[in-house]
């Protein structure tokens, strides 16, 4: 309506504004067609809960309100999607990396899941969609982001640092009412990690420098506690390499740069979604002389894909799958 009116009768504005109304009451209930559609969802604009139908969670540190039955989950970050899958959980909505498909290494799991957009900014309209009860996001995104989702429903920041992942397994199995299943499986990693340890322990392993080396256009190296070098230095007990004391964040480093620092044990991860412009790479790095002088490579302990590249590291699902990979590959 524009701002300035020629002269006209008052039954003709009454009908305006009627019309009006009744327009703006259509757009409400026909949900969103774009992210502006969320802030007609604002917490002040839903309806007050009766406080028996609400209950409190704890989640590192912060108290959240969800609603006291939860139906509809939708996970929005692979750490999530990682624990629905050792839960056996299928939520309601998940994102992707190409945000139209499930990942591969979790379309069994969680096949039946609707695709609410990419990993990095799900689409609102689609989630508002599937009515979720609650949103497992990713601690990755911004304030920006957790106001625009939080206006759907109660929205998480799921922590993405490797030395969550316990918290973050129980969380997702008091929302699923798994708590029991999230348990059981903090308890089997323990004791499978306890007889690994024992192993490596008594092993020629246990002075091995291991490194694990993500490919993504390049060597990449994290510092001690990201990805799954948890895995490797805090539960399975190798020393951390001292060179990896000066990492503070991902970083791509020379094959002279590796050769310098000698591993024993190299881990090996390359996934083609992160080397769509260097497809051969994984090749070439094999193939490379100077990486070929290390004595990973000459006493053939180079282990391409452990598990699958693209899993998050940080995870339960990474966790017990690395682990088991390394008892049945390394440790066999």
């Amino acid at each position: 309506m524009k701002k300035y009116w020629p002269l006209i009768s008052a039954a003709a504005i009454t009908l305006m504004l009627v019309a009006c109304n009744a327009d703006e009451e259509v757009e409400s209930s026909s949900a969103a067609k774009s992210e502006a559609t969320t802030e007609q969802v604002s917490k002040d604009e839903k309806p007050v809960t009766d406080e028996a139908n609400v209950q409190k969670v704890s989640y590192l540190g912060n108290d959240y309100e969800v609603p006291a039955k939860i139906d509809s989950i939708i996970a929005a970050s692979l750490e999530a999607m990682e624990d629905a899958a050792v839960l056996g959980v299928k939520p309601a909505g998940v994102i992707s990396n190409d945000g139209t498909t499930i990942p591969k290494y979790l379309e069994a799991d969680l096949v039946g899941s609707t695709v609410v957009g990419s990993k990095k900014e799900p689409n609102t309209e689609a989630m508002l969609s599937l009515s979720p009860d609650v949103i497992l996001g990713t601690s990755k995104w911004d304030e920006a982001q957790m106001t625009n989702y939080n206006k759907i429903a109660t929205t998480f920041p799921y922590s993405h640092i490797s030395t969550d992942w316990k918290e973050n397994l129980l969380l997702f199995g008091q929302l699923a009412g798994k708590e029991a299943d999230a348990q059981k499986a903090l308890e089997d990693y323990d004791a499978t990690l306890a007889n690994t340890q024992e192993k490596i322990a008594s092993s020629d392993l246990k002075d091995k420098k291991v490194i694990i080396i993500r490919v993504r256009g390049g060597l990449a190296v994290y510092p001690a506690g990201v990805y799954l070098n948890p895995s490797i230095y805090e539960d399975f007990g190798f020393t951390v390499p001292e060179e990896l004391n000066a990492i503070e964040a991902q970083t791509v480093i020379t094959y002279e740069t590796l050769a310098e620092w000698n591993p024993d044990i190299i881990f090996l991860q390359f996934a083609d979604d992160e080397n769509k412009e260097t497809p051969e790479l994984l090749q070439e790095i094999l193939d490379n002389p100077i990486f070929n002088s290390t004595t990973a490579a000459k006493t053939n302990n180079v282990h391409v894909n452990l598990i699958d590249a693209m899993a998050q590291g940080g995870t339960a699902w990474s966790k017990i799958n690395f682990l088991k990979a390394f008892n049945d590959t390394v440790l066999k």
